[in-house]
């Protein structure tokens, strides 16, 4: 699976508060959410984020609770990644299971910018800022977490699997 878009560039500790604020966690409707995402610390972003774009950020991403509706937001914003120096290891788990991908790289947390485009090949394990050429190593995703990602979710992926199986 290969990512390309644009960088939105956050700092450390980007709590689910912060990624979605208490106020909506009235609904899980992931466009509703994605209408409010990141709107304490950049209030224009989901109107200006484009689909396929990528947050970045630093340490502790999605540090809080444990909620699901951060990913939503995220995903309902139709942000395509997220990269960050280190992710809170909920919602690193919440990310997959919805199908939203979370690299961690703290290299490229620290240099990437706003604006920046780059390239994520998931299977390979690369990252390219496009423009400059620079290229930054990952742990390519298992197998297993492509397969949820490309289904759109833990639960899409098991639906998948017991019609797989049922009709053999």
């Amino acid at each position: 699976m290969v990512i390309k878009g644009k960088v939105w560039k956050f700092g450390d500790d980007i709590d689910t508060d912060i990624i979605i604020p208490a106020t909506y966690l009235n609904s899980t409707d992931p466009t509703f959410l994605g209408r409010h995402c990141l709107e304490p610390v950049r209030p224009d972003f989901s109107r200006r984020v484009r689909p396929g774009d990528i947050v970045v950020a630093g340490r502790n991403f999605g540090c809080g609770s444990s909620r699901e509706h951060a990913p939503l937001a995220l995903k309902g914003c139709r942000v395509a990644a997220v990269v960050a120096a280190s992710f809170a290891r909920i919602f690193f788990r919440n990310a997959i299971n919805i199908g939203l991908p979370v690299v961690e790289s703290p290299e490229l947390a620290r240099k990437l910018k706003n604006g920046d485009r780059v390239r994520i090949d998931l299977d390979r394990g690369l990252i390219t800022v496009i423009g400059t050429g620079h290229t930054a190593e990952i742990a390519p995703f298992p197998d297993f977490l492509q397969a949820i990602i490309a289904a759109g979710g833990l639960m899409r992926y098991q639906q998948k699997r017991i019609r797989t199986s049922r009709g053999r």
